[in-house]
């Protein structure tokens, strides 16, 4: 499937903004599951200084600095994407992956002179997903009855998206995701971050993604330009029976109830990964002068030709 993905986010600054220094991550990789065909980061006013790397997640970061007073930053990222499933089959893949959650639970507890995986860090609270036992206490259940790994964070995905109600404008990004569980409402950030706290409750390393959905019209309506939003779901690190460095990751969204091998299906583009949101957030940065502003984001996902 190739699709064609518009994000735009615009701010209007009432005083100007003197100047301002800005991390994006707009900019999708070259993964298992998806091919970047072509993509371009466009910013306006034209920033005086402009650069890309690659941060500590394998994510790409683009660092941008405005050095004289302007009311608006327009960021336009238009990407175009090549997606796939995975070549080997989800069921086939769930079925011979039968690692128990308590054995790969084991495995990443502290052992002296243990080999790096970079999954570790996943297990580990960040700065929006807490240590928490109410988080234990809802997982708990799942996992007491599924011995598997995949089925007991499969049961877990499954509970959220039956428990919780998607409700826009419910939550923001700075709503504490122990809140969200609470009222069991929120948008798809706050099911990622609930379930990245059960995930992490249990032992196990869980992350956050970020990206875009292909969203379908209901039959007979066209499809609403800038309609769409920017996605959010986890991923699980399933490590092997016998050697942990050859674990795989698997993919679950509690909001669609969705799950696959690396992704959750060829509708899915994965855009950065982290601890939290906090770690890949779109934009984010600092900026003098300005008491107050307006934002405006429109993200749009179709169908495209090669």
């Amino acid at each position: 499937m190739i699709l064609q993905i518009t994000h735009r986010t615009k701010y209007d600054y009432d005083p100007a903004v003197l100047t301002a220094h800005h991390i994006f991550h707009l900019s999708p990789v070259n993964g298992p599951t998806q091919e970047v065909i072509a993509h371009s980061l466009n910013v306006s006013p034209v920033p005086a200084e402009k650069k890309s790397t690659i941060d500590a997640f394998g994510n790409v970061a683009t660092y941008v600095s405005l050095h004289t007073a302007h009311d608006f930053l327009d960021i336009i990222a238009i990407s175009k994407i090549s997606t796939h499933e995975t070549t080997l089959i989800q069921e086939t893949i769930t079925l011979n992956w039968p690692i128990s959650w308590v054995t790969a639970q084991s495995m990443f507890e502290y052992k002296a002179a243990a080999a790096f995986n970079e999954a570790f860090e996943f297990v580990l609270p960040s700065p929006m997903v807490p240590n928490h036992t109410h988080f234990k206490e809802y997982a708990q259940i799942s996992f007491d009855s599924q011995p598997t790994l995949l089925g007991a964070v499969r049961n877990l995905m499954e509970r959220i998206h039956h428990d919780f109600i998607y409700e826009s404008k419910s939550t923001d990004i700075n709503t504490p995701v122990l809140t969200a569980l609470a009222q069991k409402k929120g948008v798809c950030q706050d099911f990622a971050h609930v379930m990245l706290g059960c995930c992490r409750s249990m032992g196990l390393a869980a992350r956050y993604i970020s990206g875009y959905l292909l969203t379908a019209p209901p039959p007979g309506q066209a499809r609403l330009i800038g309609s769409d939003a920017s996605h959010a779901w986890i991923s699980v690190y399933c490590p092997n029976q016998s050697n942990n460095a050859l674990g795989l990751w698997f993919d679950f969204d509690p909001t669609n109830n969705r799950m696959g091998l690396q992704s959750p299906g060829s509708d899915y583009v994965m855009l950065a990964a982290g601890r939290d949101y906090s770690d890949v957030s779109p934009v984010r940065g600092v900026i003098q002068g300005s008491l107050d502003h307006t934002l405006s984001v429109q993200v749009t996902v179709e169908p495209s030709e090669p």
